[in-house]
């Protein structure tokens, strides 16, 4: 039985794999492997076919535990299309195929706030117009019961929210308390570094965010000046780095190096130990 997400040594090292078929994704998943990952991160939009045989493949191949993701993306760039029901089938095929976890957008069953806010601005992390954030409890409460099913299934949960703009630390600590009444196992929240200061913020954020929330978290900024949140804020107490093993043009190019984060991480930890 391979090992709960959210129990993993971290900060884990996921080795992020977009393909578009089977063999594709495994042999994706065997150079992650070698070169240090300690999960997967598989995009199942990216796939060609996504169906529970052809996830039970690609799966099945890994030692490692594979978080299974759904962005509505395609391999090339652009919007897969698909409904969210379909989209959400996908996370229920994924757990029926073993995966250890899926993530679920805070977005999930109001494709709108993909996109922008809706809702009534009554919290701190709703100014500014944030992506994927939901407040209306009818929706919240068909997520939570989307998280009790995968649960069901023996799977874990990640809650990933992506607010595409700059946030206070407070904003994100508040963000964070509000999702993790959704109990999922891991919560990921994303922001926007616009300079340097946006990048100290980030970091002062992940050292609040491990004082305050009880579950695991993964967090960092996005942006140029975001890009060593990838590796610091994980170094400092957040779950998940979410890195590249070999670049190609379906790529977040912003995403570190596997092979760089797993020897860091691993130098660090020797200094910590010691």
């Amino acid at each position: 039985m391979k090992q709960r997400l959210s129990q993993l040594y971290a900060p884990a090292i996921a080795g992020v794999v977009k393909a578009k078929s089977v063999k594709g994704a495994i042999a994706e998943i065997k150079n992650c492997t070698c070169d240090g990952a300690t999960m997967i991160d598989l995009h199942m939009s990216c796939l060609d076919s996504s169906d529970t045989e052809s996830l039970k493949q690609i799966i099945t191949s890994s030692k490692l535990p594979v978080l299974a993701l759904n962005y509505n993306n395609l391999y090339e760039g652009g919007t897969a299309g698909l409904s969210e029901e379909q989209r959400t089938a996908s996370f229920l095929r994924a757990a029926e195929a073993g995966a250890a976890g899926v993530d679920i957008q805070g977005y999930t069953f109001h494709l709108p706030s993909r996109d922008g806010f809706f809702g009534e601005d009554k919290y701190s992390f709703t100014r500014g117009n944030p992506k994927e954030i939901v407040t209306d409890e009818k929706i919240i409460s068909k997520q939570c019961e989307l998280i009790e099913r995968v649960h069901s299934m023996g799977a874990e949960v990640l809650l990933s929210c992506h607010p595409g703009i700059t946030m206070t630390s407070e904003q994100v600590v508040d963000l964070a308390h509000f999702l993790e009444k959704r109990n999922p196992d891991i919560i990921k929240i994303v922001t926007k570094a616009e300079n340097e200061e946006d990048l100290a913020e980030s970091i002062r954020t992940i050292l609040l965010l491990k004082k305050e929330i009880k579950t695991p978290v993964a967090y960092h900024a996005n942006g140029k000046a975001g890009m060593l949140s990838r590796i610091i804020n994980p170094l400092l107490g957040g779950q998940i780095a979410f890195c590249v093993d070999r670049y190609t043009e379906a790529s977040v190019m912003e995403q570190i190096d596997l092979r760089t984060a797993a020897a860091v991480v691993q130098n660090v930890k020797k200094i910590t130990e010691d």
